[in-house]
């Protein structure tokens, strides 16, 4: 890694930290040496950058610092590229749009020679597009999950069984063939998956839980985990499917 590409790299890594950072977690995270970190966050402070910390207790990055404007490699761009095309086989409108809005914002952007990387045509996701979800929409599912607002549902179960369910939305899954909705069921007060194509209808709740999404979350996936490591060779699971 070119210095440059290093000294960039070492402030993203401190903008983004919560709690100081130690030079030997930037070094396996850079792949280089500890000295080379030390090297580097001198490099940073000479140029002013409000780099703050020392050895042994770890580096914080100072509030208000900010970066000029983002550049990419030609592998980042590569990764945007084939991104934007896998958001295309989802069934969520408002995000396929989004998609061609951020493709059209970074061909702007960037220079030249990286927005032949756009222009090529050269990364493609095979496959067949998910259909749109008829009885859903999947904006109003990823608004909730912001705003931690209950949703109301009409459903119906695998055996075609239909109920009435009140849901805490905490993240949404999409597959090629539909997307599923991860949410708190205060029905079955636990953890469920629904089936955007098994969704008859769906609406605001006009009730919050507030400041509860990150522990439902956490819920979500340590269940997840401990039905993954209980699984005899189930190794790259997905996540759980609705029954």
């Amino acid at each position: 890694m070119r210095k440059a590409s290093r000294l960039f790299e070492i402030i993203q890594i401190l903008r983004l930290a919560k709690k100081p950072v130690t030079a030997a977690t930037i070094a396996g995270r850079l792949e280089v040496t500890v000295r080379s970190v030390y090297r580097d966050i001198v490099a940073l402070q000479a140029m002013r950058v409000p780099i703050e910390g020392g050895r042994g207790i770890g580096y914080i990055l100072r509030p208000g610092f900010d970066l000029p404007p983002l550049m990419f490699s030609i592998e980042e761009m590569e990764a945007i590229v084939l991104s934007l095309a896998l958001l295309e086989r989802t069934g969520d409108d408002e995000l396929k749009q989004a998609a061609k809005r951020v493709g059209a914002k970074i061909a702007g952007a960037v220079p030249p020679p990286l927005r032949q990387t756009l222009d090529a045509n050269a990364l493609h996701a095979w496959g067949f597009a998910a259909p749109s979800a008829s009885a859903v929409d999947l904006a109003l599912v990823r608004r909730a999950i912001r705003d931690e607002e209950k949703l109301d549902l009409s459903y119906r179960d695998e055996a075609g069984r239909a109920t009435g369910r009140v849901i805490r939305p905490v993240a949404l899954i999409y597959y090629a063939e539909t997307a599923n909705i991860v949410a708190w069921c205060e029905l079955r007060q636990a953890i469920r998956n629904f089936r955007s194509d098994r969704i008859e209808d769906c609406r605001p709740a006009g009730l919050w839980f507030k400041g509860e999404g990150d522990r439902l979350r956490q819920v979500w996936v340590d269940g997840w985990e401990i039905n993954a490591s209980a699984a005899a060779g189930n190794r790259g699971a997905a996540p759980p499917r609705s029954r």
